[in-house]
């Protein structure tokens, strides 16, 4: 049998991380459990198919629910909580090496910006050619 992609460990920790749906007055379609579309948010971004071939079959609902609950918990912020959540109790376990970690300077923002760029010379090849 194939390892769960959410095992309930695993859900123990994330489920009281992500927001309470509060469902709007005029009703609506029922809205999926949290735990289904995470699965199925799960499958796609571990096999890299797209969201619209996302198997009916899983009960995960359509692709493009799970692509809508993607886009709302990383607009409000529930990815970044399950995240550091996640690092806290690996770390607490001893898990993690942070000898082998690595900061890369060209993906940190410069804060108050650097000293502004003199503007670059244009360089014409030939320069006869531009004077016509």
């Amino acid at each position: 049998m194939a390892k769960p992609l959410l095992p309930d460990e695993l859900w123990a920790i994330i489920q009281p991380l992500l927001p309470l749906h509060v469902p709007g007055p005029k009703g609506g379609r029922p809205r999926l459990d949290d735990r289904k579309t995470l699965t199925g948010i799960l499958f796609v971004l571990k096999t890299g198919i797209a969201w619209e071939d996302l198997p009916a079959e899983m009960g995960c609902g359509s692709g493009m629910t799970c692509w809508r609950r993607l886009r709302d918990w990383q607009a409000d912020g529930t990815w970044r909580r399950i995240h550091a959540e996640l690092l806290r109790r690996l770390d607490e376990a001893g898990r993690i090496d942070w000898s082998r970690a690595a900061i890369d300077s060209s993906s940190v923002r410069a804060v108050f910006g650097g000293p502004t760029p003199a503007p670059i010379p244009r360089i014409v090849a030939n320069p006869a050619a531009s004077t016509m």
